[in-house]
Formats: structure tokens, sequence, C-alpha cells
């Protein structure tokens, strides 16, 4: 079962979205979004998706520095792990929290607005189900952990396990001594990377970086000015055409 749980389905998952994604962009291009439903409401959004989007940046930045940055290269830079360890757990609580608001609040907007929930598919459910699955998991096993719990450091077992994983030697026993919280949010999360590329989030991977170095946008007034045709609506005939009917 260790070999399977900590072995098996972290490669299978991985390979699902490496070849989902590219399978989504060679064949999906024009499926390829987030399917904008910012049309049908607003004013919900502009608190729900800041929030949302803040908060899983935050939650991203802390699990790749306590999964892939190894405890000897913070301690070289005068970080001690006690303190490393408080911040990790204090950041990582707000930003999960905030990360499950903005959720709850798009969730909720999306099932309580009619056109917004009519552009919802099965696949969005779906995927607000294990997302939301995820992001609670994770909560959980912080909080019970290291605020209600002695602490946990994950840095000792779980993140030399992630690491191993991609030098192609992975150890399953590692995972057999970390807490049952921990190890629930990792298959949910493996799950997550699995249901990935063929759901909304794959617009993550497009992230609109040509946007800092792209020229302005010139927006020209239509309104009257001396020494300018006036403008013409649509359905007006042309002047010189008026005279050949």
């Amino acid at each position: 079962m260790n070999v399977l749980l900590w072995v098996v389905y972290p490669y299978l998952s991985i390979a699902v979205l490496a070849g989902g994604t590219i399978w989504r962009y060679r064949y999906d291009k024009f499926g390829w979004t987030t399917r904008s439903s910012q049309l049908y409401e607003t004013a919900v959004l502009r608190w729900g998706s800041p929030l949302f989007h803040f908060g899983v940046l935050m939650v991203l930045i802390g699990h790749i520095g306590g999964l892939v940055i190894p405890t000897s290269w913070t301690e070289a830079v005068g970080i001690s792990e006690d303190t490393y360890h408080l911040m990790a757990v204090f950041i990582g609580t707000v930003a999960g929290f905030c990360t499950l608001i903005g959720l709850a609040i798009l969730i909720a907007r999306r099932r309580l607005t009619g056109p917004v929930f009519a552009a919802t598919t099965k696949n969005d459910k779906a995927m607000y189900v294990v997302l939301a699955a995820v992001i609670v998991l994770g909560l959980w096993a912080t909080v019970r952990a290291n605020v209600a719990g002695h602490g946990y450091d994950y840095r000792e077992t779980i993140s030399p396990w992630f690491r191993s994983l991609f030098y192609f030697s992975p150890d399953p026993d590692v995972m057999a001594g970390v807490p049952l919280g921990f190890q629930i949010h990792i298959v949910a999360a493996f799950a997550l990377f699995a249901f990935w590329p063929f759901t909304r989030l794959v617009h993550a991977f497009s992230a609109p970086v040509g946007y800092l170095t792209r020229p302005y946008v010139v927006y020209r007034s239509r309104e009257a000015r001396p020494g300018l045709r006036a403008a013409r609506r649509g359905w007006d005939t042309p002047p010189t055409l008026r005279g050949r009917r």
C-alpha cells in the first residue's frame, strides 16, 4: 500500500497532468480559458476573485518554499528552523483561510446568481468539490497539528519524499509515519493535479506575462470635434450612394 500511494500514484498523477496539458493545448486551444462569467455579475466577483487568487498565490509560494527548499538552505541564510516554522504556520494559515473564504464567495455567487449558475457545467462542479477538499484538508491538517497539537515539522519527512520524486528514488517508508491528515491532503492534492488539465484551472498555465511589455492600448473618442467628419450610424446610407437607388 505504501508503494502504491507514495510511488505509483504520484507518478501516475504527474503523468496525467503533463500528458493532459499537452493534449488540451493541442486539441482544445479554443477551450483553454476560464470561461469568465464577469459579464453576468461583477459586484460579488470583485470581492471573491482577488481574495481567492491572493490566497492561492501565497499558498503556492509557501508550498514551494517548504517542499522544494531544503532546511539546510534556509539555515544557511540565517533563518532558524523554529523561526521558519512559526512564519510558515502563521502565514500559511492566514493564506489558507483567505483562499477558503474567497472560494466560498465564488461558489455562493455561482450558485445564487442565475445566469452564472446556468453557465456552470458538471465539470465545473466536480472541480469545485476537489479544489475545496484540498484546501479544507490542508487547513485541517495544519491547524490540528500545529495549533491544537504539539506541532509537526513536515520538512523532515514530506519534503524529502517530495523532492525524491524528481530524483526518481522515492522512499515510501518515509511517509508511513506522517500524520493521517497530511496524508489525506497529499492524496487529494495529487488527485487535483490529475484533474487539472481537464478543467478551467488550466488557465493558470497561461499567465499574462506579455501584459508587462506590450504597448499601451490607445482609446480614441468618437465625440464630434472641429475638423473631423461626423460619425455615421451603421444603418445610414452613405451620401455617395443615395443618388444611385
